[in-house]
């Protein structure tokens, strides 16, 4: 028989962690390590207890989900943050995915769900609940068509200087790779700079390589 996939719970709700506790302990493959009341227990905790998944509230009074997950994730990486939650709007589920939640589950789950995704965690993989993807789906489209815009808005040239930052070359060596003055160069990456809206040549060199235009 395996090992049973220990767990932590992070909710202000006594009610709340003892249900899921009972729920979870009564299928037999997971163990509850530690019930937490705050995140910032959790957090506190987690590297002692070093749970493979952490079941995680969002809203708590001294530390919310978002930032216990992000800190969790700095001291604990294996630990996999699935976020248990009632709320499904863009302001909570962008952040906590940025800081590191693997899943993301209303409360509205059912058991069979729930131990799916806690299990699945335990595998590195993620559950998200259908209206959650729907909107990262939503999200992911639309960065993609705003770089795409973003990129027809480059001249030619300006294209071909933005390849070259990507590629690791200095202002001098894009002069000579392109037979132009330095100066020239400069201009064209200013222009780069203002009609992609960044700060930097890291910026646009990581700029060209994700919206794919290294792979042409």
């Amino acid at each position: 028989m395996s090992e049973a996939i220990t767990v932590m719970i992070v909710d202000d709700h006594a009610v709340v962690r003892r249900g899921m506790r009972a729920l979870l302990e009564a299928e037999g493959d997971f163990t509850v390590v530690g019930e937490m009341a705050s995140g910032a227990e959790a957090v506190l905790r987690v590297g002692d207890l070093v749970p493979e998944v952490v079941l995680m509230d969002l809203l708590m009074p001294d530390l919310d989900g978002v930032e216990a997950t992000r800190l969790i994730k700095q001291r604990s990486p294996n630990s996999q943050v699935i976020i248990l939650t009632s709320y499904h709007e863009d302001e909570h589920i962008f952040p906590a995915i940025r800081a590191g939640a693997l899943s993301y589950l209303l409360k509205g789950a059912s058991l069979e769900e729930l131990t799916a995704a806690v299990r699945k965690a335990a595998r590195g993989e993620a559950v998200l609940h259908p209206r959650v993807a729907a909107r990262l789906v939503q999200e992911l489209k639309g960065a993609s068509q705003e770089t795409s815009t973003l990129y027809q808005t480059l001249s030619q040239r300006e294209r071909e200087v933005l390849r070259l930052i990507a590629e690791g070359l200095s202002n001098a060596q894009i002069a000579e790779r392109l037979v132009i003055a330095e100066r020239t160069v400069k201009s064209h990456i200013n222009n780069i700079l203002s009609k992609l809206h960044l700060a930097d040549r890291t910026q646009v060199a990581i700029f060209a390589w994700r919206s794919g235009m290294m792979d042409k």
